[in-house]
């Protein structure tokens, strides 16, 4: 029974930034029905921008003489990461889609690739081939509760993305900006009509999925301990696949399939073999495409009639 208790709760970390990342594909994919496969090298760039903001940042006594200014440095690095990532974001929807936003979709596929290449390969050769050490500089509590063994970093990461994952369900539900997004994913044409700033609209969904997708990369490094080039390929593809169980283009849908996905795979890694983990993920993305191709909470698609 302890043994679940404690892959459930590793599940629940991992599953929390496969949902972090998976938001960006749902928001892009509602938005534009585009597949962002740019969105892993967004995951990446957030952990490289806060690992150089941590770095940089620590050799200033004021930041780590006290546990006040430890967790200042870390609201710094996060900020930093995030908006940094958000704008590479809108930077990339602005000269690698938006001219090909009434071209046949295979064009804006074929552009998001590139995309991803390119920042894979542009950190490949500016930053390091090899994996970096993530600077942890706070103290890992651990907590026994029930014979399970919880620590203080996977606290921090699942309550962070509940709360980083309630902040945007609110805000597209209940915002005016996000009432906005909404009108657009259901009708581009007759929103413009209606006086919406459809440019506005896109550049700002593409700042808060890779944004999102940038705090993914950082808690990515602190619990792992490691940053690499090409992190983001398959945290990538699983937080895609994830997005497909929960309902592509439903933001809850992809909360729920990022914890799904994470529960499954760190159950198939306790009781049948990490090697095999990826390959019951998958299989179980075949069964739900077979059985129910909508997503566990259904496609956010609006019939026309």
């Amino acid at each position: 029974m302890e043994i679940i208790g404690q892959q459930m709760v590793n599940g629940i970390t991992l599953g929390g930034l496969y949902a972090l990342i998976a938001l960006g594909y749902t928001l892009v994919y509602g938005i534009l029905l585009l597949i962002n496969f740019a969105h892993s090298e967004m995951f990446m760039t957030g952990a490289y921008v806060g690992y150089f903001t941590l770095n940089g940042l620590s050799k200033i006594e004021f930041f780590t003489a006290s546990s006040g200014g430890l967790l200042l440095l870390y609201v710094i690095a996060f900020l930093a990461g995030m908006i940094a990532t958000g704008l590479l974001g809108m930077l990339t929807e602005r000269f690698a889609y938006r001219p090909l936003r009434n071209a046949p979709r295979l064009a804006p596929l074929i552009s998001a690739i590139g995309v991803s290449l390119f920042l894979q390969n542009a950190a490949l050769l500016w930053i390091s081939s090899r994996s970096i050490p993530f600077p942890v500089l706070f103290e890992i509590r651990q907590f026994d509760i029930g014979g399970v063994n919880v620590s203080s970093m996977q606290i921090l990461i699942v309550g962070s993305t509940i709360l980083l994952l309630l902040v945007l369900d609110t805000f597209v539900s209940k915002t005016r900006v996000g009432k906005a997004m909404r009108a657009v994913s259901q009708d581009r044409d007759a929103a413009g009509l209606m006086g919406v700033n459809i440019n506005y609209i896109i550049a700002l969904t593409f700042f808060i999925g890779p944004a999102l997708g940038g705090a993914a990369g950082m808690f990515s490094g602190m619990y792992y301990g490691n940053i690499k080039y090409n992190m983001g390929f398959i945290p990538g593809i699983k937080s895609f696949t994830a997005a497909v169980i929960g309902g592509i283009g439903n933001l809850r849908g992809a909360m729920l399939g990022g914890f799904t996905l994470g529960m499954i795979e760190a159950l198939a890694a306790g009781f049948i073999s990490t090697g095999y983990k990826d390959v019951i993920a998958f299989a179980i993305l075949i069964l739900v495409l077979v059985f129910k191709p909508g997503g566990l909470l259904g496609e956010s698609v609006v019939e026309k009639v």
